[in-house]
């Protein structure tokens, strides 16, 4: 296993049981184990000031299995997937390039910056990285809509199949290689509460919103300043050194 001291010490700052972090390592493990994960733990990707990309994406992991497990036991009769909660956490920022400070991530449409582009990055590049995990349709489908959807109540960017490289995606050429399947259930899941360009819809699926509420929680606390907060729509984080 990769890392896995860096691994536990992040499951060390939750204080997790043995039985938390062995339930936690089979699902998140293999997506953690890959190298565009492994990319993401280094200073290469700096998400909220200085914490790297992945760390922030493990923290989210972690605290959405916490919550999942207390929803869980409030409503003991409910159909839920806490796997697919965990998963949705673990690929909810895998977008493509650094954001912070790095002029290639400029973009010349306001509602086309990182906070309203992201999600669609990310759930192009976990469908292409991990293939496995969207066999399912119907997996597929709870993983992307929860994706797509996890900045509620921040909107997400509609897609336009037909004008795709309008949204400055850095991924967009990938976007037209998936199958025309997850193609759709990403244009369909960005229809919901849409207004213009712009989808307002929160997942419609109980372990989307749950993981959505998790990440809410860990950016508040790693959001260490104003232009850490700036930075999510501008795209420049003037605290972060070259």
């Amino acid at each position: 296993m990769k890392n896995k001291n860096e691994l536990d010490r992040i499951f060390d700052k939750f204080n997790l049981s043995t039985i938390d972090r062995e339930y936690l390592m089979k699902i998140i493990n293999p997506i953690y184990s890959h190298q565009e994960f492994q990319k993401r733990m280094t200073n290469e990707f700096l998400h909220h000031s200085d914490i790297t990309l992945g760390e922030h994406i493990i923290d989210d992991s972690i605290l959405t299995y916490l919550l999942s497990n207390k929803y869980l036991i409030k409503n003991k009769n409910k159909v839920f997937r806490l796997d697919l909660a965990i998963k949705i956490a673990m690929l909810h920022d895998l977008y493509t390039i650094p954001w912070q400070n790095n002029k290639k991530s400029s973009v010349k449409h306001f509602f086309n910056k990182h906070g309203f582009r992201h999600p669609i990055e990310a759930i192009i590049n976990s469908i292409v990285w991990y293939p496995e995990l969207f066999i399912n349709k119907q997996d597929a489908e709870i993983i992307i809509d929860g994706v797509i959807h996890h900045m509620f109540p921040l909107p997400v960017r509609v897609i336009n199949k037909d004008k795709i490289l309008e949204l400055e995606l850095k991924n967009s050429d990938i976007f037209n290689s998936l199958d025309v399947l997850y193609q759709n259930m990403i244009i369909n899941s960005l229809k919901r509460k849409r207004l213009g360009i712009l989808s307002f819809s929160k997942s419609k699926y109980k372990e989307g919103r749950i993981m959505s509420k998790a990440d809410k929680i860990i950016s508040i606390k790693q959001i260490k300043n104003l232009s850490s907060f700036k930075a999510l729509l501008t795209g420049h984080n003037k605290s972060i050194k070259k």
